[in-house]
């Protein structure tokens, strides 16, 4: 319900306070008890008609760019019209707000800065963590996106010009996953860049330094958890973008002790499962008989083989059987017992064969039944290659996940002509529909907003002591449930990008109801729990003061 509090500020205070602010929405009568009359236009309009100047404003920008810029001052200015605009119509600013406009951002963020929002931890900072983190005005964060900038989006290491990043994911906790926007808090931890132009641009807003030793960073990194765990006591920790063996590093050092999960790995890994489970829906054949060939072994390809293997396992097939049907390549080739080059978690699913760089090779060899690329080389899955994979599967799956778009290993329409229409197709963005021999196809985007949003939306109603990889799975297996028949025979593998609010709560009640059933749960159970997770949600509408 919306609040009947009065206001802690008046006049000029109120309307710089981007939670309460109505803007032309204040009632005549509260311009008269709160000091605002003479502040603003005379006329009282609706939210609905705030919109409509919004959107008359954004469609006369030249480019996403310039509508990100428009639409970050507008969160810093009216925090409900905000979240009432991304709501409106998901599929059409998601994109604005996070990928693919949030690659040309990032680039520029230090450029186009305009006022803080979240918080910049720095090595210098060292010590005094928690001190720090005391200086936020929410005492109850329940979750924090954090990156270090270490690897952005296909950019490499961007340092604090990364921060656009936790941002946009925490604006789709909220306008894909109805998560209540003051409980969330995103992060850049300020370790220096590798990235020599950035510190020598006299606007990069970071440290100006190497990064750390190891030693160092994970010094900093235990500081900053245990500093979490005593400021927020509640929170989730969600890493985000950071180097890839840093990114392993963490996740396999506290997915068991504290309330965390990495959606690189994690999400990137569930959302492909989810469109997998969905194209073998399609074909009518299960986990356990695929062959998945993987162009790219670093955490997401790792973290996605990682997931597959667990899911295969919960359908009764020994991990041994389950790791031989997963072949990884990286850009030295094939992941194979020779080499000397590979970390731990490569080396599991090193194979006993001769060296190759050769897709089309390894595409010959070992006959998979599914294609997966997150190598960020663009093009790389070539005429041939998707002619060799038609030859041997009447229904290849073909996931060309790398970002940027200019990244892609294939486009979709390179997918269905060169398939002949019969693939089943993913991308990492949402590229538009085909059509090829009067036939339509709709291309899926794997999007990680298909499943990061739900389960914190879960998570934060259940609280969980820890984030098992059960529970992602079970919101990748909830996703694919809400594809409709129908949409299959079309060839679709995730539900409309429209739906994505209705699709995340759903989602969410499917998840905590499982962490119920596991006994993970440290609240009680309500009666009803998808009426109980749609009760916490929250809704961009205004304060009635």
């Amino acid at each position: 319900m919306p609040s009947t509090t009065p206001p802690p500020a008046r006049g000029m205070s109120l309307l710089n306070d981007a939670r309460l602010n109505k803007g032309t929405a204040f009632t005549t009568e509260e311009r008269r008890l709160y000091g605002l009359e003479g502040l603003l236009p005379t006329h009282v309009e609706s939210l609905d008609r705030q919109v409509e100047r919004v959107q008359r404003h954004l469609d006369a920008k030249p480019n996403d760019l310039e509508r990100y810029i428009y639409l970050s001052g507008l969160r810093d200015q009216n925090e409900t019209l905000f979240f009432r605009v991304l709501m409106s119509n998901p599929a059409k600013f998601v994109p604005i707000v996070y990928a693919p406009t949030l690659a040309t951002v990032c680039k520029q963020f230090s450029h186009i800065y305009r006022r803080p929002r979240g918080m910049y931890i720095s090595l210098e900072m060292k010590g005094r963590i928690e001190e720090v983190l005391r200086n936020w005005p929410v005492t109850d964060v329940r979750a924090i996106c954090v990156t270090t900038g270490g690897r952005i989006l296909g950019l490499g290491d961007i340092g604090v010009n990364g921060m656009g990043i936790p941002i946009g994911k925490l604006h789709l906790y909220t306008a894909c996953g109805a998560v209540p926007p003051d409980v969330l808090l995103p992060i850049q931890l300020d370790i220096g860049t590798t990235n020599t132009a950035l510190r020598a641009d006299p606007l990069y807003l970071g440290l100006r330094r190497e990064p750390p030793s190891e030693e160092v960073l994970d010094e900093f990194v235990e500081e900053f958890i245990q500093a979490v765990r005593a400021v927020f006591p509640r929170c989730v920790i969600h890493f985000e973008d950071w180097k890839g063996t840093d990114a392993i590093r963490y996740l396999e050092k506290y997915q068991d002790r504290i309330r965390c999960y990495n959606d690189d790995i994690q999400g990137t890994a569930a959302v492909t499962l989810a469109g997998l489970i969905t194209a073998l829906k399609i074909k009518g054949e299960s986990l356990a008989e695929q062959r998945i060939l993987f162009l790219g072994a670093g955490s997401s390809g790792l973290g996605t083989a990682d997931m597959l293997v667990s899911a295969m396992k919960l359908e009764g097939v020994s991990e041994e059987d389950a790791i031989s049907r997963i072949t990884l390549m990286d850009v030295n080739g094939l992941l194979e017992t020779s080499r000397t080059d590979l970390s731990p978690q490569q080396a599991r699913y090193a194979k006993t064969m001769p060296a190759s760089k050769d897709l089309l090779a390894m595409v010959k060899t070992v006959k998979p039944t599914v294609l997966v690329g997150v190598s960020t080389a663009g093009g790389a899955f070539t005429q041939d290659v998707v002619e060799a994979m038609s030859a041997l599967n009447e229904r290849p799956v073909i996931f060309a996940l790398s970002l940027p778009g200019t990244n892609a290993e294939c486009t979709a329409e390179q997918a269905y002509t060169w398939s002949n229409g019969r693939a089943l197709f993913a991308a990492g963005i949402q590229f538009p529909e085909v059509t090829l021999n009067d036939k339509t196809f709709y291309p899926g985007q794997a999007n990680n907003f298909y499943i990061f949003p739900a389960l914190a939306l879960a998570v934060y109603a259940t609280c969980p002591d820890v984030i098992t990889n059960e529970m992602v799975i079970e919101a990748a297996r909830a996703l694919a449930d809400q594809v409709s028949p129908i949409s299959q025979e079309r060839g679709r593998l995730f539900p409309p990008q429209s739906d994505i609010l209705e699709v995340s709560i759903t989602s969410a009640a499917r998840i905590a109801e499982f962490i119920f059933e596991k006994g993970a749960a440290t609240v009680d159970r309500p009666t009803d729990i998808r009426a109980w997770i749609e009760s916490l949600t929250y809704s961009p509408r205004y304060a009635e003061f």
